[in-house]
């Protein structure tokens, strides 16, 4: 360790015994850590006794928090979920139901013929996805449990898939799956089934206020909650599972890591997704990383920024074909390209929205399903025509500017290059030559935040000066380092399942 090292070490330890020595001559009882208070009277007492104890207690009710209760419960510990919000699953259960995996034990890859993947595939499209900021290590262990976790889901909760596989913007293999659903409902059904199985608890409307930890050295002792007007005290008896997600609801704190994430730009998320567990934890020494990195879904509903099914077809349909125009009817994006490129494409455009357009021959293949787009069309989502020219003109956009970019488009499939926009052209894109053809409209809106808790391979939180913090676990978005500055779609699920498996199963032991 360097000298300025050890000076800076040394002045953090010095703040923490005067906070913590200046609040003893206040009050006999033992005192909270709180790194975040500014004077020595910002410091609270830990609770002298507690409401009740569990083994494990898990934040958040999503992919992660279940996955993390079904492992922790099968291991024999009394689990317990808190969740603020009313219902259960957060964003997950909005979730557009898309998992990133190389492989399924349905073997539909190989079944479709849709080419080679591996584990070490996905763990390098990840890692340069995010422009190689993901921590390596992490990025293998996702890449590496995806299947197990997928297979998982489908023997012990009933998960089931459409069959088909996509390739998505960033991914250089078909490997993206989408729940028979549509939706994330898909995953977080069979994944409660699981925990609730296993005897785990889901507790809802209830809010979590602090986290207890008496100093920077020790363990987490657990947890102050709300649940309407009562306070009460839960001490955990094993461990602390962080799984609250991320904190693009929290327009504060995503002004102060990434201001060019203005208030004005629409929200996929549900109205949870707050943050506060990741000021909590900070609050109790831990590090976190990342947190300027904050993804824009380019597909969202243009008016509203919600994620609905016909939201996700643009997301799918890329690697079949599926193309997006502007206003003007041209391309103006590689379809390939990641998330954060096609959100900035579309903005430097300057004017929303900007659709996507397929055909009918896609639908099924990309994952989707025809009910779901009768059903969009009821909703005036899709629009549907028998020509390119009939649906430039519902559009209100050029026609002839549409067909001429249908058509080029058409030609470059044939031709297995695109001069235009130098897209990797593979023999499962469909040329726009056959109606019934389709466009959704679609613009960008915040959707991740790719930063959080810093975590290790154990899925155990690390503090400030790099060392464990006992008896406290994290997984999915609450935690950052994964995804790196851009995550690519469908590696959500895989990353919070996978991580969620691995502190549930940690977090139990004794």
């Amino acid at each position: 360790m360097s000298q300025t090292e050890k000076s800076t070490t040394i002045k953090r330890r010095s703040v923490i015994k005067g906070i913590l020595g200046t609040g003893a001559a206040v009050t006999m009882a033992p005192l909270a850590l709180n790194l975040t208070a500014k004077d020595a009277q910002a410091a609270r007492a830990l609770p002298q006794q507690w409401d009740e104890t569990v083994d494990v207690l898990i934040i958040g009710s999503g992919f992660a928090g279940l996955a993390a209760a079904a492992e922790a419960a099968a291991a024999g510990a009394k689990t317990v979920i808190l969740e603020k919000m009313p219902a259960y699953g957060g964003n997950s259960i909005i979730n557009g139901g898309v998992y990133a995996s190389w492989d399924d034990e349905l073997h539909l890859r190989e079944k479709l013929k849709l080419g080679e993947d591996s584990p070490a595939q996905h763990t390098q499209d990840t890692l340069k996805g995010g422009d190689f900021y993901g921590d390596p290590a992490l990025v293998k262990i996702l890449a590496d449990g995806a299947t197990d976790a997928l297979n998982w889901m489908m023997d012990e909760g009933g998960c089931t898939v459409r069959p088909a596989l996509t390739r998505a913007g960033g991914h250089t293999a078909y490997r993206t799956h989408t729940s028979t659903e549509g939706v994330g409902r898909g995953y977080t059904e069979p994944l409660r089934k699981i925990a609730l199985a296993h005897g785990a608890e889901i507790r809802l409307g209830v809010e979590v206020a602090w986290i207890w930890r008496e100093d920077a050295t020790g363990p987490v002792l657990g947890v102050e909650v709300k649940k309407g007007r009562r306070v009460s005290n839960i001490k955990v008896a094993r461990s602390l599972v962080l799984a609250s997600g991320g904190f693009s609801r929290d327009i504060k704190m995503r002004q102060e890591f990434n201001p060019s994430i203005v208030p004005e730009i629409n929200c996929t998320n549900h109205p949870g997704a707050t943050g506060e567990m990741i000021r909590y934890a900070q609050a109790i020494g831990a590090d976190t990383l990342q947190l300027c990195f904050i993804q824009l879904y380019p597909f969202a509903e243009p008016e509203t920024g919600v994620l609905d099914k016909p939201a996700v077809y643009p997301f799918n349909g890329v690697g079949y074909g599926l193309v997006y125009v502007s206003r003007e009817g041209k391309r103006f994006v590689n379809e390939l390209e990641r998330r954060d490129v096609c959100s900035q494409a579309q903005i430097n455009l300057g004017e929303k929205p900007t659709y996507s357009i397929f055909n009918e021959a896609m639908i099924v293949k990309m994952g989707g399903a025809q009910e779901d787009v009768d059903k969009g069309l009821e909703r005036g989502r899709f629009i549907k025509a028998d020509s390119i020219e009939e649906l430039a003109g519902k559009l209100k956009i050029p026609a002839a500017a549409l067909v001429k970019t249908v058509e080029e488009h058409n030609q470059y499939l044939k031709k297995g290059s695109d001069p235009d926009f130098n897209k990797p052209i593979t023999d499962k894109m469909i040329p726009l030559e056959k109606g019934p053809f389709y466009a959704v409209a679609q613009w960008p809106a915040v959707h991740h935040t790719m930063g959080g808790l810093r975590i290790n391979s154990s899925a155990q939180v690390i503090d400030i000066w790099g060392k464990v913090i006992p008896k406290l676990y994290a997984a999915g978005e609450v935690t950052g380092g994964i995804h790196g500055s851009n995550r690519l779609g469908s590696n959500a699920i895989p990353d919070c399942v996978v991580f969620g498996r691995i502190a549930g199963r940690n977090a139990a032991k004794v």
